[in-house]
């Protein structure tokens, strides 16, 4: 095997970034949204595929505006196709302070399994800060992201 062979990169073949109200009925939009694209992007509504992304995407969009609404600020919900059949769904929030992690739920409480679904169902998932975008110029905030393998639409 050579030993000067660079790895390849995957390709983006397709994008989508939308800004929305830190609201539920913006959360709720961002998940419709995001199984409008990804039917779009050849995934039909009743795929896995669809239904695994949507939903992620729906429990990061509850987050942010549960945990990370500042008023009168939008969060941004972005997914990204790579030729490789991975979609990463990115949500932004303004509450960098705000580090999500997965908590132990009970049986009888009404939260805390929103991240548990995340990392069950993303092959990876992670937070990034605002701030460490564009040399640190970025801004207040963070980002929680997760990809997931989709295979073919």
């Amino acid at each position: 095997m050579p030993t000067n062979v660079t790895p390849q990169v995957p390709v983006t073949v397709g994008t989508f970034t939308q800004r929305l109200s830190s609201t539920p009925r913006g959360a709720r939009l961002a998940r419709h949204l995001v199984a409008h694209r990804l039917e779009a992007w050849g995934y039909a509504y009743e795929s896995e595929a669809n239904e695994t992304v949507t939903l992620i995407a729906a429990e990061l969009a509850a987050n942010a505006v549960r945990h990370g609404s500042v008023p009168g600020r939008d969060f941004r919900i972005s997914l990204c196709e790579t030729e490789g059949r991975t979609v990463r769904v990115e949500v932004t929030d303004q509450r960098g302070e705000r580090v999500p992690v997965v908590a132990d739920a009970t049986v009888d409480g009404e939260g805390g399994r929103g991240l548990l679904l995340v990392a069950a169902l993303a092959e990876r998932w992670g937070v990034e800060s605002c701030r460490g975008v564009s040399g640190g110029a970025g801004g207040p905030g963070k980002t929680v992201w997760a990809e997931v393998a989709v295979g073919s639409g």
